[in-house]
C-alpha cells in the first residue's frame, strides 16, 4: 500500500471547488471535524491525531493540500515540500499580513458539505503550522464553530514586526470571526510552543488583543514536547507525548470540538 498504509482506515474522496481539487481521508461517525495537515503532508502523527479524535465519536475529514499522504516526516521531505512547492504555489500565501491563502475558500465549501453530510451543531476546523491560520479564517463559513489554531506560524516573521504580530487571515474575515464568537457565544483555542521562534509572542498578543476571552490560548513549556528531530514546535503531532501537559492540552483540543460540534 505504500505510503498510503497509515491512511488505511480511512475512505478516500476527491473534493471539488472552484479551482481546485484535493483528495480527502475520511473517517468515523458523529459531527464533522476538519484536520488541516501541518508541513510537511499528511503525514502518520497527524493520522494519529485524527485517529483519537474520530474515537471521540466525531467524523474526521483530512484533506491533503500538498505532500505525499501518509509518508512519514523527515528533514528533505519536509524542506522539499516547502520550498518545491508551497511557496511557488498561488493558492498559498506565505508573507501576507492582510490576507488569507486562496485555498480557505475550498476548506469552507468542505466544511458546508461535511456539516450537510454529518449534521451536529457544526463542524470543527484544525489547522497546524503552515495552516494554522486556515481555521481562523474559515469562520466565514456559518458551519464552522470550534476553531483551533495550532502552532500558527503564517505569515512568515522574517525579522518583520508587522509580520510577526500578524494573523494569516483578513481583517474582513477576523471582523466576522469576532461578531460570530459574540452572537453566537463561541470560542477558539490557540495552541503553541513558548520557545518557538516560528510563532511569535507577538501573534499570541494579538490574539488576546483581538479576542480576548474568546480565545484560549495554551503554551507549552519545552520540557512539556517530545524529543523529535526539530526544536519543541508541533503541539498535536511530532511533539506530542503520552502523558503530562502535552497529553492534555491534545485531549483539551478533543473535549473542545466535542463540547461545540455536540458529539
Amino acid at each position: 500500500m505504500g505510503h498510503e498504509a497509515a491512511l488505511a482506515d480511512y475512505q478516500r474522496f476527491e473534493f471539488t471547488d472552484g479551482p481546485y481539487t484535493r483528495p480527502v481521508y475520511r473517517k468515523g461517525s458523529g459531527p464533522a471535524v476538519i484536520i488541516i495537515h501541518e508541513i510537511p503532508g499528511l503525514h502518520p502523527l497527524v493520522v494519529r491525531f485524527a485517529d483519537h479524535v474520530a474515537e471521540a465519536g466525531m467524523t474526521v475529514f483530512c484533506p491533503s493540500l500538498f505532500g505525499t499522504p501518509g509518508k512519514p516526516v523527515s528533514r528533505n521531505y519536509a524542506m522539499a515540500s516547502m520550498l518545491g512547492a508551497i511557496c511557488i504555489r498561488r493558492e498559498f500565501h506565505v508573507w501576507s499580513t492582510q490576507s488569507s491563502s486562496p485555498i480557505v475558500e475550498w476548506l469552507r465549501a468542505l466544511a458546508r458539505s461535511a456539516h450537510a453530510e454529518c449534521g451536529g451543531k457544526g463542524v470543527g476546523a484544525v489547522g497546524m503550522c503552515f495552516t494554522g491560520g486556515f481555521a481562523l479564517a474559515m469562520m466565514t463559513e456559518p458551519s464552522v464553530v470550534a476553531p483551533v489554531l495550532s502552532q500558527p506560524s503564517m505569515p512568515i516573521a522574517a525579522g518583520s514586526k508587522r509580520r510577526a504580530a500578524g494573523l494569516d487571515a483578513s481583517p474582513k474575515e477576523i471582523a466576522c470571526a469576532k461578531q460570530r464568537f459574540e452572537a453566537e457565544d463561541l470560542t477558539m483555542l490557540a495552541l503553541r510552543y513558548k520557545s518557538d521562534v516560528l510563532v511569535p509572542d507577538a501573534r499570541f498578543e494579538t490574539l488576546r488583543r483581538e479576542f480576548g476571552h474568546r480565545v484560549e490560548t495554551i503554551e507549552l513549556s519545552d520540557d512539556d514536547a517530545a524529543p523529535a528531530d526539530i526544536p519543541p514546535h508541533s503541539v498535536l503531532t511530532l511533539h506530542l507525548k503520552p502523558d503530562g501537559p502535552s497529553k492534555a492540552t491534545e485531549m483539551r483540543v478533543i473535549q473542545f470540538f466535542k463540547e461545540r460540534t455536540g458529539a
